[in-house]
């Protein structure tokens, strides 16, 4: 026993920031498919699995276990990895391994997310009691009913619950006793790490009111609530989570959002925001964030220099749509109209005479607007 380690997945550069991802009870690192492989553009993601659950042993995890003894394994795994220091994210039960670590191995958390979890689960009887009940007659029954637990009505991901059908009982057990014997809630103060909570407004196992306590005893922690969100958020609501563990663990949409709106304008930038609905919230992500938040912000050319190429490219293409806006970003990037005039003369001999043509209408019109406005 002493040799094996949790079952996990790791995803994302070796030489990217480690981010290791916890699940909650009853789930397995499934529970992060719509999120991890997202958060791998950045980091190192490693997700793993409660023992008994996944590819998990069942006998990493014996009875009256305790939330210090699972966050013993995940160290374990961190120090087989090589990981000195990690990002740490979990759900529920793996929410509460990360507040253990947070507050026993401080030196080792770097960054903090609890998400759907919290310092305590309701006192120590339910979690005995549901603990009996397995042992005694398995999980059949909790599966039936994970749905209600898990997620609003009408919404269910059946991996998650076939996860929870084929968990060892004896395992899931030993967990529940872990959750039984938790409260972490004197020592929250202790807690040195940039944390983040993400509650999900219709979860009936740890609501709202669990991650505040955490946030207000936490120093420096911010707390994000999910409306429409149960228990298992990350799941239900994953571009909603995955937002706000980049900002948490990344910061870049946030950074791309401010280099967006510098060099587009901010009337562009909020009617983009105005237009975006659920189908194309992804989509304004990816803009902000790689366009915006690694393109631009790459200090190997400056903004003059990046408009430029931008104008060429979208001449190239046709983009004179786009075209027109990057006309007005050029100039805020400090290009003069004759400059923009040379770089439009260029693409005559490089993209076509036709395309410079239009490109050259397009951009005296931007130009006698802005004439105008300034007028």
């Amino acid at each position: 026993m002493t040799d094996l380690l949790l079952n996990h997945r790791a995803e994302g550069p070796a030489s990217a920031p480690p981010l290791l991802l916890g699940p909650s009870l009853g789930t397995s690192s499934a529970l992060w498919d719509a999120v991890a492989p997202e958060l791998s553009v950045t980091h190192r993601v490693v997700r793993w699995d409660l023992p008994g659950h996944g590819g998990s042993a069942a006998e990493l995890i014996r009875p009256g276990a305790t939330v210090g003894d699972l966050a013993a394994l995940v160290l374990r795994l961190a120090d087989a990895l090589g990981l000195e220091r990690f990002g740490y994210a979990g759900v529920s039960l793996g929410g509460a391994v990360g507040l253990h670590l947070a507050v026993h191995h401080p030196d080792r958390v770097s960054s903090l997310a609890v998400l759907c979890s919290s310092a305590h689960f309701n006192g120590a009887k339910p979690w005995r009691e549901r603990a009996a009940l397995v042992r005694a007659k398995g999980l059949t029954e909790l599966a039936e009913n994970a749905d209600s637990r898990w997620f609003t009505p009408g919404f269910t991901v059946p991996r998650l619950v076939q996860d929870l059908r084929e968990a060892d009982p004896e395992a899931y057990a030993a967990c529940c006793d872990a959750l039984a014997a938790f409260d972490l809630r004197d020592r929250l103060a202790e807690i040195a790490a940039p944390t983040l909570l993400i509650a999900g407004r219709e979860d009936p196992a740890t609501p709202p009111p669990h991650l505040r306590e955490i946030a207000d005893a936490v120093p420096g922690a911010a707390l994000v609530e999910l409306p429409g969100a149960s228990h298992l958020a990350v799941a239900q609501c994953p571009e909603a989570v995955l937002t706000a563990l980049r900002a948490h663990f990344d910061g870049a949409a946030p950074r791309g959002t401010a280099v967006r709106r510098e060099v587009l304008g901010d009337a562009h930038v909020d009617r983009a925001q105005a237009r975006q609905t659920p189908f194309t919230a992804r989509f304004q992500d990816f803009i902000s964030r790689y366009a915006w938040g690694e393109i631009w912000t790459d200090p190997t050319l400056g903004r003059r220099e990046r408009s430029m190429i931008t104008l060429t490219a979208l001449v190239a293409h046709g983009h004179y749509d786009e075209l027109a806006m990057h006309v007005r970003a050029a100039r805020r990037n400090g290009l003069t109209p004759e400059e923009i005039g040379a770089v439009l003369l260029q693409t005559a001999v490089y993209c076509g005479v036709p395309a410079a043509n239009r490109a050259f209408a397009t951009a005296q019109r931007v130009l006698a607007e802005e004439d105008q406005q300034e007028n």
